[in-house]
């Protein structure tokens, strides 16, 4: 069974789902959707780290995410900077040194275009390992942080009078941000991973009673995008990682039909 390429991939896409649905829930709702493109982009820099110690890459990959999740943690402590300005220092900034150091190895051949937008179709049995071995271990640290971060995400003065460490929950928050991130670069590539973190939990937000809920949804409709864009990859001939995301888009706009139907007779109204 694990033989076919495509059972392979279909077992990781749904793994990865598993994880990034629920933390993709506190991504949405404390607005850290940027703070995701910031380790992503970075990342590129853990890769070339990777290339000159000769490690590797998933390796390399998450000690640069990790590093950049606790500088932005100090850095924010600190309020010497806005958040988004810092975000945009540590994207960019890492993604320019990545490039530059990698200059310095122009016989090494790097598959960028796979780093970008990922090659779901060439996991293998040990990256099946990797993301669902470190998916539960991901999962069972979120399930122990849920209440204090849930209590921070709500209030984090309140959170710090009930002494359930909010900063602490912040910055392990931000690790497994990191550590999934690492995990799917080569399922969705770096441009697409934060997508799979927002699309699904955005989607399930509406129809969520609470954020257990939210959580499930979100990761049942990442589940679903990655089915549902992989066969669509296969019939059409798309790019796979692309395709996941564009179908995880697409129910995204499914559940918000009725409201984008009302805007647009809005508009119509106010235009006549």
């Amino acid at each position: 069974m694990l033989d076919d390429f495509f059972t392979r991939a279909l077992i990781a896409g749904i793994g990865l789902a598993l994880v990034t649905g629920p933390a993709g829930c506190f991504v949405v709702w404390r607005r850290l959707a940027y703070f995701g493109e910031t380790i992503a982009h970075s990342s590129l820099l853990g890769v070339a780290f990777a290339i000159v110690i000769s490690i590797d890459l998933v390796i390399g990959i998450l000690a640069s995410a990790a590093l950049v999740a606790f500088i932005m943690f100090y850095l924010d402590r600190r309020g010497t900077l806005p958040t988004d300005t810092l975000l945009g220092l540590l994207a960019h900034g890492g993604l320019a040194l990545g490039l530059v150091i990698l200059s310095f190895f122009p016989t090494m051949r790097i598959d960028l275009h796979g780093l970008l937008f990922g090659d779901i179709l060439a996991v293998a049995r040990v990256d099946l390992a990797v993301i669902w071995g470190g998916g539960a271990v991901v999962l069972g640290v979120l399930a122990w942080l849920w209440r204090p971060l849930l209590a921070a995400t709500v209030n984090p003065d309140l959170a710090a009078v009930a002494d359930l460490k909010p900063d602490r929950a912040r910055l392990i928050f931000g690790l497994l941000v990191a550590a999934i991130i690492a995990a799917a670069i080569k399922i969705v590539g770096i441009l697409l991973i934060v997508a799979l973190l927002i699309i699904p939990a955005a989607t399930a937000r509406r129809f969520a009673p609470s954020p257990e809920w939210m959580a499930a949804g979100a990761a049942a409709v990442g589940a679903g995008a990655t089915v549902g864009g992989l066969y669509a990859s296969a019939t059409r001939d798309t790019p796979s990682g692309p395709s996941i995301v564009v179908t995880a888009l697409a129910f995204f706009i499914v559940t918000r039909a009725d409201g984008l139907r009302k805007a647009g007779q809005l508009v119509l109204s106010r235009g006549r």
